[in-house]
């Protein structure tokens, strides 16, 4: 009876013992990255040394070798290569959208527009008169005037809600969609508003997708104060533009997922992943998009590397191929895993930017959530304390369906990610040092705990 009593009293002192070793440790790798952080120079050297690395370009092939010369300089104990076939879109010369005439009378306004990734170009001019909706609903209430025309989905992203991200997904079925359903009743060309409430004029790129029941028809996005500037001339004239575009789809060709490892000291055939995806659009730097994810999980490697930190599990860090328009990367990684009986114990991926950080969007069971929540006190000191139920990441999804592999997402501030996502402006300078450090920190203290304590 003495000795069960014992047991009891001690169990408080124990949890406050491993919390305090816990605050320990996450402190030591705020100091280590903060001090030697190499998160900041490795986005330059991504950004401005390579540049935008659309899946299947040059500039994606020199990535590669950069992620994987990056892993092995961060001490990994193996870094490797996993082939899989990636799509091999080239927008060719450039995309032109101007106004040629307005109530009959010929105009020359150029619009600041973008082919939609994937999008078909012939390369010549596509001369039509617009006809501007606001949705999929009045597009069926008036199918019977789109043939020969150009459909302009002028969709704006809703201002209420608190996170954009909201937002971009109601209003991504236009950019996704909007050519094949317009092309179904004869459309010659789409433009679509871009995917953002910027309040500059860059256009948005991104994936759509083509429904092969239907003509292949160019798609373009306009910058929002085009956007605005054509909806309000269609409102009160006919106006008639000229679209020309050069995009050109190509057979698929080899890529690469990059991993690199840290081999668990106990249980080294069970796997805890992070990572982030290496590939961008061809317009921009990818900075935050996913620039910031990969030296993320590379700072996350290194930071535990230089606190001697040996895990009890074998931790991936994995740059993913082809996230923004095949997603071939990441099911090629839970296919992999799936076909070699691999157990994995948790995946985490960081694909919202460089920003303050906010927190984790947790995909868990019940039980694993309650066991989450407990560590949350553990971030509030580091901005990540804000846990949430539902999310992960688009490269983790796949292991997440196939192996049943609970996830989680890194969630920084989500106010101004969407002002420069798919745009021109995700470039090296719109990255703040600081704020990309501690997305590193938040990550590093959730990976030990899954290490030390799995779910």
């Amino acid at each position: 009876m003495k000795k069960t009593l014992l047991i009891l009293l001690a169990i408080p002192f124990i949890a406050q013992s491993q919390t305090t070793t816990d605050s320990a440790f996450i402190k030591q790798a705020s100091d280590e990255i903060f001090t030697n952080g190499k998160a900041y120079d490795l986005l330059r050297q991504l950004t401005k040394q390579v540049g935008g690395r659309l899946a299947g370009s040059p500039q994606f092939a020199k990535a590669i070798t950069w992620g994987k010369a990056s892993m092995q300089a961060m001490g990994a104990d193996t870094v490797y290569l996993q082939q899989c076939m990636v799509p091999h879109w080239v927008r060719g010369k450039g995309d032109n959208v101007a106004i040629v005439e307005t109530n009959k009378k010929a105009v020359n306004v150029s619009l600041d527009a973008l082919a939609l990734g994937d999008s078909y170009g012939n390369g010549k001019p596509v001369v039509a008169e617009v006809m501007a909706v606001k949705n999929f609903d009045e597009l069926e209430k008036r199918k019977d005037e789109v043939k020969g025309k150009i459909v302009f989905f002028n969709y704006p992203f809703n201002p209420t809600y608190i996170v954009p991200g909201r937002a971009y997904g109601e209003s991504g079925v236009y950019r996704h969609s909007g050519a094949s359903r317009a092309a179904k009743y004869g459309a010659v060309a789409v433009l679509i508003r871009s995917l953002t409430e910027a309040t500059d004029n860059n256009p948005h790129t991104g994936a759509m997708k083509y429904d092969s029941a239907f003509t292949k028809i160019p798609a373009a996005a306009l910058g929002l104060q085009d956007a605005d500037k054509l909806w309000e001339l269609s409102k009160a004239s006919s106006v008639k533009v000229s679209i020309t575009m050069h995009g050109k789809q190509m057979p698929d060709t080899i890529g690469y997922n990059v991993i690199a490892e840290l081999r668990g000291s106990q249980f080294p055939d069970q796997y805890i992943t992070v990572g982030g995806h290496l590939d961008s659009w061809d317009v921009n730097e990818g900075a935050h998009d996913d620039g910031a994810g990969v030296v993320h999980t590379i700072e996350v490697l290194r930071a535990l590397k230089a606190l001697n930190y040996h895990p009890k599990h074998t931790i991936r860090f994995v740059l993913f191929a082809n996230e923004e328009d095949g997603l071939r990367g990441g099911t090629k990684y839970a296919d992999v895993a799936k076909a070699k009986n691999e157990i994995h114990l948790f995946a985490l991926e960081s694909d919202e930017g460089g920003f303050t950080p906010r927190g984790f969007g947790f995909s868990v069971s019940d039980a694993q959530y309650r066991k989450v929540l407990a560590w949350q006190p553990l971030f509030v000191p580091y901005g990540g304390g804000d846990f949430k139920r539902g999310g992960g990441g688009a490269d983790i999804g796949p292991l997440a369906a196939k192996l049943k592999t609970p996830m989680a997402g890194f969630n920084p501030d989500n106010q101004r990610y969407f002002d420069i996502h798919h745009a021109r402006s995700d470039v090296f300078e719109s990255v703040n040092k600081r704020e990309l450090l501690l997305g590193a920190i938040n990550m590093s203290g959730l990976i030990y705990l899954i290490d030390q304590y799995g779910l």
